[in-house]
C-alpha cells in the first residue's frame, strides 16, 4: 500500500480481486469519492466481493473477467484509465484448499484447475490430449521441470492404460519418475502441476496482454503493482517495467523486487516465493516534464 500510495478521491483497479484482501485496503485509502474496479473470472470470488466490498463509502464494480481484458472493461466503464492498478498473479488460497478445484495434491480431487470454471478444457482433458512431445513441452517451458520428458512419456504410457483423472493420481505417476533418495525441498509433482494449471488459464499470455496495456490503463502520474509468484512471471514484468522505464515516461518505484520478511512467511509461507514489482507512470507520451 505504501508503494501504490492511494489516497481519497482515485479510480484504482484490482485486477485479481480473489477474496477481496487487496480491493478492500485499495477501497479505504480511496474513500471518499473514489472509485474501485474489481476483476476476477472465479464468479464465486466475484459474488464474494461484492458483498464484502459493499459500504465502503466508494463506488465499486466487481466484474466478472480475465484481467487481459481489463482496459477493455474500463473502457467499457466509461474510465479513461486509473490511478492505481494492482495484480496478485496465480490463485487465491481459497482455490487451493479447495479439493474440488484440482489445483493441489495434498488432498485427491478432480483434475480441472479451471480458474475460470466456464473454460473449455481442464487438465485432465490436456493431459488426455496433448502428444508426449507438446506435454513435454509444457513441463518445460510452464513449469521449468528438468524431467519433462520422462514425465511426459510415462503420462503417455499411462493413460493408454487408463485415464489420469484425479490430482493424486497424476502426482504419484509424476513421483515414480524422480530417482529415490534425500528428500526433496519441493514435491515432485509440484512444477508439472504449476505448468498445467498455467496452460490451462493461458496466464502468461494474460500477463503479457495486461503488460502490453499498461500504457492504455494508468493515467499520469499513477502507480501499478504486480507481486508474482514464480520466474516466468517475475522475468516478464521486470522486463516489461524495464522497457516502459526506458521511454522516459515512466519510472519504476522498486529497483529490486519487495519480498516477504522472515517473519512474514513464518506466519504466512505461500508467501515465501512472492516478488512484488512497483512503476509509476509520470508523464502521458507526449506532455510536458
Amino acid at each position: 500500500m505504501a508503494g501504490l500510495a492511494p489516497g481519497p478521491g482515485m479510480v484504482a483497479l484490482d485486477c485479481t480481486a480473489g477474496r477481496g484482501g487487496h480491493a478492500e485496503l485499495l477501497a479505504k485509502a480511496i474513500a471518499p469519492g473514489g472509485r474501485l474496479i474489481a476483476l476476477d473470472v472465479d464468479p464465486a470470488n466475484v459474488e464474494y466481493c461484492r458483498q464484502r466490498l459493499a459500504g465502503l463509502g466508494v463506488r465499486v464494480d466487481v466484474v466478472r473477467s480475465n484481467f487481459a481484458r481489463a482496459k477493455t472493461v474500463l473502457g467499457e466503464l466509461g474510465l479513461a484509465g486509473v490511478d492505481v492498478a494492482m495484480a496478485d498473479l496465480g490463485f487465491a488460497s481459497t482455490q487451493m484448499n479447495d479439493p474440488a478445484r484440482g489445483f493441489s495434491f495434498n488432498e485427491d480431487g478432480p483434475l480441472d484447475m479451471r480458474l475460470d470454471p466456464s473454460l473449455p478444457h481442464s487438465a485432465a482433458d490436456l493431459v488426455a490430449s496433448l502428444s508426449e512431445r507438446e506435454l513435454a513441452s509444457v513441463l518445460y517451458e510452464f513449469g521449468e521441470e528438468r524431467l519433462s520428458r520422462r514425465i511426459a512419456r510415462k503420462i503417455v504410457e499411462i493413460r493408454a492404460q487408463m485415464p489420469i483423472e484425479t490430482t493424486l493420481g497424476l502426482a504419484r505417476i509424476v513421483q515414480t519418475c524422480y530417482p529415490s533418495g534425500p528428500r526433496q525441498r519441493i514435491h515432485p509433482a509440484t512444477r508439472t502441476f504449476m505448468a498445467l494449471r498455467i496452460a490451462v488459464n493461458q496466464e502468461l499470455a494474460a500477463l503479457e496482454r495486461l503488460l502490453g496495456d499498461l500504457p492504455g490503463i494508468l493515467l499520469a502520474s499513477g502507480r501499478a503493482g504486480i507481486i508474482s509468484f514464480h520466474s516466468l512471471e517475475d522475468r516478464r514484468v521486470k522486463q516489461a517495467f524495464t522497457a516502459l522505464e526506458r521511454t522516459g515516461d515512466w519510472k519504476r518505484v522498486t529497483g529490486k523486487p519487495q519480498t516477504a520478511t522472515e517473519q512474514e512467511r513464518d506466519s504466512n509461507p505461500r508467501s515465501r516465493s512472492a516478488k512484488l514489482r512497483i512503476i509509476e507512470r509520470l508523464r502521458r507520451s507526449g506532455q510536458p516534464d
